[in-house]
């Protein structure tokens, strides 16, 4: 095997070494989102949020933190920042949650983009090392006897081949990569929304939609004075 890599880059030229560069930094790029998609940044949403549910309803809004602090997927910071946020009221949670959905969503969508860009630059590269194949082939054969002719215009061919197939088996990965890649971001993101909807919708039917926010003190019953001012405000109108 090895013999054969080593055959396979003496044929291919120096631009099959550069093209080998950007492949390693392909690869990279996609185990890197990959891991993220499938650990850091994976959580089954609608289950947290029942989680988080339960317990709101048993008035245990540290240990909800606790729970968003567990996992540093974006559903559970977009959760955090509205937990912080319950004592000032829905709207507040609601303003919270929708800025830390812009701050994630770059962090969902980064290096995606670069796999595309990768792809047009793997495609070039190889048809560059393709181009310099043939011109040094054709450059050399000159002057040389049939039997060298041959033999040079063969390997020249043969470095120009390898090069292109390389180049477009990079982009092949490279698009088919991002075309994934770009589907898990996209259901990240809506994931995201829907749990904000959801989540404020949840606080609206526990607080009477737009009552006293969780955490707020409650309201003092009115003193004896007021409640005879209110009694003796106005007349009572009779039939």
């Amino acid at each position: 095997m090895f013999s054969t890599l080593g055959d396979l880059y003496s044929k291919g030229g120096p631009f099959f070494y550069v093209n080998t560069i950007f492949l390693a930094v392909v690869v990279a790029l996609i185990v890197e989102r990959a891991i993220y998609f499938l650990g850091r940044g994976h959580i089954n949403a609608k289950r947290f949020l029942e989680q988080i549910k339960r317990l709101l309803a048993a008035n245990n809004i540290d240990r909800a933190k606790k729970l968003c602090d567990a996992t540093s997927a974006p559903v559970a910071r977009v959760a955090k920042s509205g937990l912080n946020r319950m004592h000032r009221g829905e709207a507040q949670v609601a303003q919270a949650m929708e800025e830390t959905m812009i701050d994630v969503t770059p962090e969902v969508k980064t290096r995606i983009g670069a796999l595309w860009s990768m792809a047009n630059i793997a495609t070039l590269t190889g048809l560059l090392g393709t181009i310099t194949g043939l011109i040094r082939t054709f450059s050399g054969i000159g002057g040389k006897n049939p039997s060298q002719r041959q033999k040079i215009l063969g390997e020249g061919i043969a470095e120009a081949m390898y090069n292109t197939a390389f180049g477009l088996s990079i982009a092949l990965i490279c698009m088919l990569a991002h075309l994934l890649l770009s589907t898990a971001s996209k259901k990240v993101i809506a994931d995201l929304e829907s749990f904000s909807l959801r989540f404020e919708n949840m606080l609206g039917e526990q607080h009477g939609g737009g009552g006293r926010a969780a955490g707020a003190p409650p309201e003092e019953p009115p003193t004896r004075q007021a409640a005879e001012t209110r009694g003796t405000a106005g007349p009572t109108l009779t039939e």
